[in-house]
């Protein structure tokens, strides 16, 4: 009988800290609107993603942990060959939840952050 209650209590335990240990993460999701974006690099604090093309009507999802604290910013070139750059909103160490970065028809960027921080 004790040796079940010690099991029981263990695995409770174990139960409890695995689920109070998580990592900050944000999930992107880049829609395009507009026309096919080509080399779409997408910065954040201490690294970078991106896609060699992203069609019209397409997403691209991305998940990043904040290790530092920066601005985010958005790339990419137009069926034309000219360069876009979209300055977005700064993030912290910590920082987690989602982001939607919405290229629109006529090329220009938004970005709709829903990001806390637990610190």
């Amino acid at each position: 009988m004790q040796a079940q209650l010690t099991v029981r209590f263990l695995v409770l335990a174990l139960c409890a800290g695995l689920a109070g240990c998580r990592s900050s993460f944000i999930e992107v999701t880049i829609v395009n609107q507009g026309p096919t974006a080509h080399v779409v690099e997408f910065d954040y604090p201490s690294a970078s993603f991106g896609a060699n093309s992203l069609g019209t009507g397409a997403q691209y999802h991305y998940r990043f942990k904040v290790q530092g604290s920066g601005p985010l910013s958005l790339q990419y070139e137009d069926e034309s060959g000219k360069n876009h750059t979209a300055q977005g909103p700064k993030v912290d160490l910590g920082d987690q939840g989602s982001l939607l970065v919405n290229i629109d028809a006529h090329g220009a960027v938004t970005w709709t952050p829903n990001l806390t921080n637990p610190k």
